[in-house]
């Protein structure tokens, strides 16, 4: 029997029900998700495939497939969009987010089903070839994701602007999670090629920094007399 966990995020209960009976029939492992928020709520590195439904609340499934994807550690989950919207653009947009399958509604089980085996062993044949956070050489923090190579900063999927010195010192503070570090430090790291540079050169980016982040701007934490840190 297969032991793959699977979640189902639709806000349509009774189809969800149905799902749910029906994988549990063929021996996965299903839990439910009424809205990408409550999803977003749990461990979902813990599941071995998403069934995502596009049109739901505030956060649409496309926002919620675009922020796995931006994140090392559900990049890998396989995406399986079931939707009534059933345009080819519709489709293509889906497929272009990195989605495994896409399957339009009305729907027969069975249809489901063999898609979502399918799509369980084409992964799980791939699963060898995964690269590691390290070397995909990127940062993340929850939604919050920067990545080294092509210097972008990307913020619950969306990608936010950040100028260089901005990005350096967001890299060098995450790259010190969990602990303070001295102007000094933040200094001789990010302002190493600069000849004169004001201590309140630091604040002004903090405070940018903490604007452009959005809700991950609480992360930087500031302690008066000692320096700043990204926390744990």
């Amino acid at each position: 029997m297969a032991t793959e966990r699977i979640l189902i995020v639709d806000d349509e209960e009774t189809l969800c029900e149905v799902l749910k009976l029906n994988l549990e029939n063929e021996g996965y492992d299903v839990d439910i998700a009424f809205s990408a928020e409550e999803a977003l709520t749990l461990d979902l590195r813990s599941y071995s495939l998403i069934l995502l439904d596009i049109m739901m609340g505030e956060i649409s499934g496309i926002k919620m497939a675009k922020m796995l994807k931006a994140d090392v550690t559900t990049a890998n989950i396989p995406i399986i969009f079931c939707t009534a919207r059933d345009t080819e653009d519709d489709m293509i947009m889906g497929l272009n987010l990195g989605a495994d399958d896409y399957i339009m509604k009305p729907y027969t089980i069975r249809n489901v089903i063999a898609r979502v085996k399918s799509v369980l062993r084409r992964t799980a044949s791939h699963k060898g070839n995964y690269v590691s956070a390290e070397k995909l050489n990127r940062l993340v923090v929850d939604g919050l994701c920067l990545d080294l190579e092509f210097k972008r900063c990307i913020v619950d999927g969306e990608e936010v602007k950040l100028a260089r010195k901005e990005f350096e010192l967001l890299a060098y503070l995450i790259q010190h999670r969990g602990k303070i570090c001295s102007r000094e430090q933040i200094l001789n790291r990010v302002w190493s090629d600069e000849v004169v540079v004001l201590d309140r050169t630091i604040d002004v980016n903090i405070t940018r920094l903490r604007s452009k982040i959005g809700a991950y701007g609480s992360y930087i934490v500031t302690r008066s007399g000692f320096g700043y840190g990204f926390r744990d």
